[in-house]
């Protein structure tokens, strides 16, 4: 049987219609997705955490990557002129809905790049005078999120605890980390109010870590660190230099205390990620927006003791004070 030509032509183009109709559809649907863009600092454990969080925040919030919502992510790895690059291309080529800063430098060189975007902040200890946003309570511009400050008054008397008869503290920082030096202001304030003497001692990059805790070894009884990305970033080689003087270690940050500082009282890196996640589904809903929208603080800690850090430091940790804390072992 002969099959008539009109009615070839036909069934072609209504199959190239078809086809056309659906390929259509499925370019408005990606186009209609949501991307959330993510810049983070350094890789580190805390700050590494943090995006673990951020990822399940959404994912609570009803947003998957890959599925409802695209998430663009880029590192700068601790290099500013990355940073600035990354932030271009979170905002021109991927055009983000949303933008995420994970730590102060990445989320300021996202705040240098656009003004209309909604930023939410992820691990910024002061937002103000990191000069992201007017007031904490009332942000009043494109810009929202997370502060990781520490609880530094639980800190110290969690030190009058667990090393009574150390009184003299070295803050070791990164300079160029503007978060770092509001902290360490609040930390030596309230050491000095409890009795204990203050040495402050700031490095320029990393390269004068290991250096800088080999003098503070010898001039004072124990270290305490802020939040802070570079040292964070450094930890093993801080570790290593007090370990051989057996000087312990007194970090802002949980992670902290697993790679080897004695205890913190401290807030759950994952836990901040998700918090920094929830808020930004609901800025990328139209619940919230940046302006109206208080920045988070956590009002308590979890106490976090290092076992078997302090066992090799030969500091035995009251019984009052570990019934009361999360033990890394």
């Amino acid at each position: 049987m002969r099959i008539n030509r009109l009615s070839v032509v036909v069934a072609i183009i209504v199959v190239f219609l078809i086809g056309s109709f659906f390929i259509e559809k499925q370019e408005t649907v990606k186009q209609n997705i949501p991307t959330v863009g993510v810049l983070q600092f350094v890789s580190h454990p805390a700050l590494d955490q943090i995006y673990k969080g951020i990822q399940a925040g959404l994912k609570e919030k009803g947003y998957e990557d890959g599925k409802n919502m695209t998430l663009a992510f880029q590192n700068g790895q601790a290099d500013q002129s990355k940073l600035a690059t990354m932030s271009q291309q979170l905002v021109q080529e991927k055009k983000s809905d949303v933008l995420i800063g994970i730590a102060t430098p990445a989320a300021q060189a996202l705040a240098n790049t656009t003004s209309e975007i909604p930023i939410i902040l992820g691990a910024i200890t002061d937002p103000v005078s990191a000069g992201l946003v007017k007031d904490n309570q009332k942000p009043g511009g494109n810009i929202t999120g997370v502060s990781d400050k520490s609880p530094v008054t639980a800190q110290f008397e969690l030190v009058t605890k667990i090393l009574p008869k150390r009184k003299k503290v070295g803050i070791l920082y990164a300079s160029s980390e503007e978060n770092s030096k509001y902290q360490v202001e609040e930390a030596k304030r309230i050491a000095e109010k409890i009795g204990m003497t203050v040495k402050t001692f700031a490095v320029p990059s990393s390269n004068e870590i290991a250096q800088t805790v080999q003098v503070m070894t010898s001039e004072v009884d124990f270290i305490y660190i802020p939040t802070d990305n570079t040292i964070a970033n450094a930890m093993q080689t801080v570790v290593s230099e007090a370990d051989k003087t057996k000087t312990p270690i007194i970090p802002s940050v949980d992670t902290m205390v697993e790679q080897g500082g004695l205890a913190t009282v401290g807030i759950n890196q994952f836990d901040l990620g998700v918090q920094t996640g929830k808020m930004t589904a609901d800025i990328l809903s139209g619940k919230a927006k940046p302006a109206t929208t208080p920045i988070y603080t956590f009002k308590t800690g979890d106490i976090i003791i290092n076992q078997k850090q302090a066992d090799k430091l030969g500091i035995s940790i009251p019984e009052n004070v570990t019934s009361k804390a999360k033990i890394i072992d």
